[in-house]
Order: C-alpha cells, then structure tokens, then sequence
C-alpha cells in the first residue's frame, strides 16, 4: 500500500507541465492582441492587419528538432495562405537565457538564412504563450478575423516526413474556416519540445 501514493506523487509531478494546457484557450476563446518584436527590430500586432480573415499563429524557435523540420512546409503555409488573406505569425517563446540558441540576433540570422516570408517574433517576457496555452515549438493556433481560436494543435500528422503527410490538421482547418464551418478535429496533439523558462510553475 506504500507504492500507491509514491507512485502518485512522482506520476503527478511529472505530469504538471501538461495540467498548463488547460490554462490556456481552448476552441471558441477571443484571443488577445498582442504586440511584439519580429527580427526586422519593428513590432507586429494583429491589429495590424485590418484585412485579414484569420490569423495562424505558431510557437516555434530556432532549437527544436521538431521546430526545424517544419521550418520550410511554415515558411510554404504563409506565402500560400498570404494569397487567400490569411497571416501567420511565429513566435519564439524560448528563454535565451535557458536556451542561448534562441538569442534574438540568433533568430535574425535564421530568419535570413531560411528566408522567412513572415514576421518572426519574440515573447521576450515570457507572457504571450501562457495566454494561449502553448506548450510545445511548434505549436498552432489558428484565429478568425474576430480573434476567436478555431484549431489548436499540429501543423500535419508527420513531424519526420513532409512528403508522407497524410492529414494536414492545419490545412483542413483553414479550409473549414473558408465554408464558415468549425474545424474537425478542433485539437490534435502538438508533438514538439518543451518551451524553455527558468519561471517556476
């Protein structure tokens, strides 16, 4: 009877970075505005673009494995997704100081070297992605022109392989968005890193 409550307590506290999903938006949620600093040193809202009929944010950075091997299909889904009215907006929500990788000229560089076609922003306090309930780099979330989340989630179903895709979650949600229907599934389970804070939870 002794194993059960230690068992408990370690499962527990292994577990409490995931309880933070909850603590974020969910589907239907209005999001917040925010205003950050991309790599081109100017700062970026979504109020900025009075135009837009959504907003596909990601939560990514210069260090995942998994962050890296989407880098070119994102860098694809805004050029693609520009032309139908749609922004996407990456953020880095890295501490440089727990990952040094993630420094903001580190982020210049790498925007320039990929060449990004979108505003490549910084969570320099560390409170954007608390808001949305981020938890992984990468990490979706896709908006209506309204700011209410629709998807939340993964890019696709294949981090490894992007020509062995076999569901594009973010894609099909886009495409429910433009029928004025609600995304199915709503969430899928982003598979990426930790996001690096030395904030305690």
């Amino acid at each position: 009877m002794r194993v059960i409550p230690i068992v408990f307590a370690f499962v527990s506290s292994f577990l409490i970075g995931e309880t933070m999903v909850s603590e974020g938006y969910q589907p239907g949620d209005k999001a917040t505005d925010f205003k950050l600093k991309s790599v081109d040193g100017k700062m970026y809202s979504m109020s900025d673009y009075k135009d837009a009929k959504g907003f596909i944010v990601v939560f990514t950075c210069n260090t995942c494995p998994f962050a890296i091997k989407y880098d070119d299909r994102v860098n694809a889904l805004a050029k693609k997704y520009k032309a139908k009215g749609y922004v996407l907006l990456a953020i880095n929500p890295n501490n440089p100081d727990v990952q040094p990788k993630d420094a903001y000229n580190l982020m210049q560089a790498k925007a320039k070297e990929k060449g990004f076609v979108f505003p490549y922003l910084v969570d320099e306090a560390q409170k954007i992605y608390p808001q949305y309930g981020a938890t992984k780099t990468p990490h979706v979330f896709l908006l209506d022109k309204n700011l209410v989340v629709k998807y939340i989630g993964a890019i696709d179903d294949n981090s490894d392989d992007s020509s062995a895709v076999k569901e594009r979650y973010l894609e099909n949600a886009i495409a429910a968005l433009e029928k004025g229907k609600d995304p199915s599934p709503e969430i899928t389970r982003a598979i990426g890193c930790s996001i690096k804070t030395n904030k305690k939870v």
